[in-house]
């Protein structure tokens, strides 16, 4: 049936949940929700609307409403859902301009993602405006307009993907494709109380999409729940066969900690926005009422971080050789039609000429410094929170100081990429001004799934005080904020290990469980049922855990300290094959009552040890032997 033709329906749901859900229930069709979009783009012509570029027309949305014949919720996981594309990510059939009218050009092929997504139902309606050649995060840079936050017309909207944004917020579509380079798949979130996906990076495959820098750039999702983005990357997510990626594909880990340690800037900056500080101080309090899926409290310690390395990474992605990227990425096209670009974004990218091979190789050296230095952040923290942005600037501020005023919009967002790390923006309520404020969720790339788990739980715990969706939509219920119950995230199953001794953090083959991608889950100790021997002869030295037989009394027994780590299951195998006798694999009770897999000892391999139970751990005896050592070796100076 031609959606031309058919009744524009009245109270279509605004997310991609109960949308599917109407569809199951035969109660919309989606030929209705593209009449009603139709209807609504003819009261609104383009020209007066800068969130769009280009609409599609009736023929292409008709082609792709013609593809779903004989399909169905059941058998395509995004059946019937309307979204859009931000203008530098190719749809075929469409034209990709990238917020600059010289440049266009009309791709033969659609982008992997868009690909991906059509293939399981998606509906593609058109392409979104956004800063030029992705270069901003005011989303003011566009011969094309500058669109408003949806709340207030004196505001930006936040960029660079400033049209998705805008439209999802406003309810046209269910969702919307952005791309991430320094924050502009979150920003424009935070300013618009709408979910930003920021992926790690090499998890959505960039082919199609035209590059700011290509070994950064993520495609992002604009969506009004964390649970409606879980249904996106379900479809996006895992690498492109054939393809190169300057970012490996990472398995991803399927749950934060129950115990949750959750990072928070010790000195936060706003900029000497009051509101802005404010809003922030009263997220930081929604922790409490975080709960578990079956509703038991889920308990989360605040643990202030000290942002200065953070920053110091921030700094390199405009200041160091990056910017070289954006000009390599268009460099053919700058040198015959410089004068048809944004000023501002010209003088960004022509800034690449201060930099050289040399000044590229110092960049990585010192990237590679600082993020060495970053990850042990990790080792305190579970989940960084940082406000998504420190203020949200007026368009009159942004004239007066464009340059400023978007670099401070960068604050808690340039790093995340150059660390390859995983990022969730969340709403998080509204300034005294009724201005929309929001924070962001980072975690070490791979997390992707914990995070999306964690968001819709902090979602949840938001709904006794009213959860609204976008720009005045609908206020959101428990069926919307569900993670997708179709298929689980395609996190790799991991498996948790404990380790008492020479793996452990800081210890020589600690770098047996960062090579296989292994995460550090809980610093704890054993049942106070074990005792750890001294194995002789071996290098580097290691020791060896026992449980007490169950007729041993119980004072014989220590709690031996150790670490759980999450190892992907696939990883299992090698880890095994370093493992020498007379150590194995076996199960160890924890603490807290509860079994995993750790390392054990054979009887064999504990025979005439020495026994250093006492000591309480492998780090506690080590450190002992170290003294011993630097003890003997100044009395034989002394001698």
């Amino acid at each position: 049936m031609s959606f031309l033709n058919a009744a524009p329906a009245t109270d279509i749901p605004a997310t991609v949940a109960l949308l599917l859900a109407a569809y199951r229930e035969g109660s919309l069709r989606p030929e209705q929700v593209l009449a009603h979009l139709w209807s609504r783009w003819q009261a609104c012509p383009l020209e007066r609307d800068p969130a769009w570029i280009t609409r599609a027309d009736a023929a292409f949305l008709q082609q792709q409403l013609d593809a779903l014949a004989g399909q169905s919720p059941e058998s395509l996981p995004l059946y019937g859902v309307p979204f859009a594309v931000k203008d530098n990510i190719d749809v075929a059939g469409l034209p990709t301009t990238a917020a600059c009218p010289a440049f266009a050009y009309k791709p033969e092929a659609s982008a992997e993602v868009v690909r991906r997504l059509m293939a399981a139902g998606a509906i593609v309606v058109g392409k979104t405006n956004l800063d030029q050649f992705a270069t901003g995060l005011v989303g003011m840079r566009s011969p094309y307009g500058a669109p408003s936050s949806t709340f207030s017309d004196a505001h930006v909207s936040g960029g660079s993907s400033s049209g998705s944004a805008v439209v999802v917020a406003r309810g046209e579509v269910s969702f919307a494709l952005g791309t991430d380079t320094a924050g502009s798949g979150r920003v424009p979130a935070g300013f618009n109380n709408l979910v930003g996906l920021k992926p790690t990076p090499g998890l959505v495959p960039t082919h199609g999409v035209l590059p700011a820098c290509r070994s950064l750039d993520c495609v992002s999702v604009f969506a009004l729940t964390a649970s409606d983005a879980a249904r996106i990357l379900q479809v996006t997510e895992g690498p492109m066969a054939g393809q190169a990626s300057f970012n490996a594909f990472r398995p991803q880990l399927p749950r934060l900690p129950h115990a949750l340690r959750v990072g928070v800037p010790v000195e936060p900056e706003f900029f000497g926005d009051a509101d802005y500080a404010q809003a922030f101080e009263q997220a930081k309090s929604q922790w409490a009422h975080l709960q578990e899926p079956d509703g038991t409290p889920w308990p989360v310690t605040l643990v202030p971080i000290d942002m200065r390395g953070f920053y110091d990474v921030a700094w390199l992605l405009y200041e160091g050789p990056w910017v070289a990227e954006r000009h390599a990425a268009i460099s053919s096209f700058m040198a015959e039609n410089a004068d048809e670009m944004n000023p501002v974004v010209r003088r960004i990218i022509e800034g690449a000429g201060q930099h050289d091979a040399v000044s590229a190789f110092n960049g990585q050296y010192r990237l590679k410094e600082l993020a060495a230095q970053q990850a042990t952040v990790w080792d305190a923290i579970d989940v960084l929170m940082v406000p998504t942005a420190p203020t949200m600037p007026t368009k009159a501020s942004v004239e007066a100081d464009p340059i400023g005023r978007n670099a401070q919009l960068g604050t808690y967002t340039n790093f995340v990429n150059l660390l390859g790390l995983a990022a969730l923006a969340l709403p998080a309520g509204f300034t005294q001004g009724s201005l929309p404020f929001g924070i962001t969720l980072i975690a070490p790339g791979g997390s992707d799934a914990a995070l999306l788990d964690l968001g819709a739980r902090w979602q949840a715990s938001c709904l006794d005080e009213g959860l609204s969706l976008g720009h005045g939509l609908a206020m959101a219920s428990d069926a919307e904020l569900a993670l997708p119950g179709c298929k689980a995230l395609s996190a790799e199953p991991v498996m948790a290990l404990a380790v008492v001794g020479a793996h452990l953090s800081g210890m020589p083959l600690h770098w047996q469980l960062t090579e296989r991608r292994a995460r550090l889950l809980m610093r704890t100790h054993t049942a106070p049922r074990y005792q750890l021997y001294a194995l002789p002869g071996t290098v580097p030295p290691k020791p060896g855990l026992a449980r007490l037989a169950d007729e041993a009394p119980p004072e014989a027994g220590h709690a031996i300290e150790l670490e759980v780590y999450a190892v992907p299951q696939s990883a299992i195998g090698s880890f095994l094959a370093m493992i020498p006798p007379p150590l194995g694999l076996g199960s160890v009770e924890l603490a807290d009552g509860s079994w995993v897999k750790g390392f054990i000892c054979e009887p064999c391999g504990i025979a005439g040890a020495q026994d250093i139970s006492h000591f309480g751990g492998w780090r506690a005896y080590m450190a002992h032997v170290k003294a011993q050592a630097t003890q003997t070796e100044a009395s034989r100076s002394a001698a």
